[in-house]
């Protein structure tokens, strides 16, 4: 009997097996985490763009409009544009139709959102007064996000390009954004590129494709124009970054990175790249708004035509303050509320100090424009 049970094969124990799977699993997902690891960066390299292969590289890079460069400590500035780049001849550069700056406070973790109204008349340098949205048409980005810091009081360190193409590969890549809800009929033929560009869309909740959302962002054509386009771009942003922050999408960042690379233009170095996205995880939306706001518009007219006029430049950089030091976060997101405002946005720009001054003296680049 002691024979026959030495000649059966050893089984091997239970915990044996378990441990063969779970180095197999840790394996795998490693494996995984690399090749999206190694794929991202790749991807996040390239929409850093050397100068010869530049969208812009037609601009001088002068030393008064270089941004000012981030630490990781104080309040960072992105200057999101957006332009149509159809029918633009060689070395030429769309005016910037769609500007957004998304300020973060790294302390609290809180970010705000300001809209620009591109026909804001503003002072650009070495061009004279104009149109807030032909600063990119007229110097490149530097130039855009010299201007627009300037009529804020904000340092812009950095700013992010894309064209239509690049806006809707982003959100096909997301995999659309659910649920949103669209307040209104749409409609508008554009009969540049055989109507491509259309927008029909219905009133509702429902789900937005890259065409319904290019489509949602870009409408103007009602009583108040670029004011209520405005707040629809922020309302789409915000959803946009509440996707971006989805633990699925998070798995899928190579794919979304590497749909976007060709039609996407920053000057974000990758280290940079990589602190950002992981303070914009645990960041939340505290407050938005449009910039200049009604009360400080006044209208003029220029050649014949309407644009709009800041009425007081101190009183503008003193409401930006305000609004940074503003918390409009659902206070159930946040377990130490207790039903008051919050102050922590108000980190004064570009400084890191957690100052709450609206005094126009005390903005991070001393000048009203």
């Amino acid at each position: 009997m002691a024979r026959a049970r030495s000649q059966q094969p050893k089984k091997r124990k239970p915990w044996k097996w378990a441990l063969l799977g779970v180095s197999v699993a840790i394996l795998m997902v490693v494996g995984f985490f690399i090749y999206q690891g190694v794929g991202v960066v790749q991807g996040l390299d390239g929409i850093s763009k050397p100068q010869d292969e530049s969208r812009f590289g037609q601009f001088e890079v002068k030393p008064e409009e270089k941004p000012p460069e981030w630490t990781g400590t104080e309040r960072v500035n992105i200057l999101i544009m957006g332009g149509d780049n159809r029918g633009l001849k060689k070395n030429e550069t769309a005016r910037s139709d769609s500007m957004m700056v998304v300020s973060v406070d790294p302390v609290t973790k809180k970010a705000h959102l300001f809209s620009v109204l591109r026909d804001t008349y503003v002072d650009i340098d070495g061009h004279g007064d104009g149109r807030i949205n032909t600063a990119l048409a007229l110097g490149g980005p530097n130039l855009a996000m010299k201007t627009i810091g300037d009529l804020l009081g904000l340092n812009i360190q950095y700013y992010v390009y894309t064209d239509f193409e690049g806006f809707k590969s982003l959100i096909d890549a997301l995999g659309g954004i659910k649920d949103f809800d669209v307040e209104k009929d749409m409609n508008y033929v554009d009969n540049a590129d055989g109507n491509r560009y259309d927008i029909h869309l219905k009133k509702g909740i429902q789900d937005l494709d890259g065409t319904k959302a290019l489509q949602y962002v870009r409408f103007r054509h009602d009583a108040m124009s670029d004011f209520t386009r405005t707040e629809r771009q922020r309302k789409l942003l915000s959803a946009v970054a509440d996707e971006l922050k989805n633990g699925w999408n998070l798995l899928k960042m190579k794919k979304i990175v590497n749909s976007i690379q060709p039609y996407v233009e920053s000057n974000i170095e990758l280290t940079d790249m990589m602190k950002l996205a992981e303070l914009g995880v645990k960041t939340s939306v505290a407050g938005q708004t449009q910039v200049p706001p009604m009360e400080l518009l006044g209208g003029e007219k220029v050649g014949g035509a309407s644009v709009l006029a800041v009425s007081d430049d101190g009183k503008l950089l003193a409401f930006v303050q305000d609004e940074l030091a503003k918390d409009n976060t659902p206070a159930a997101t946040d377990p130490a509320a207790d039903g008051s405002t919050s102050t922590d946005g108000g980190t004064n720009a570009g400084t890191g100090s957690n100052s709450t001054s609206t005094n126009s003296g005390n903005t991070a680049n001393g000048t009203s424009k």
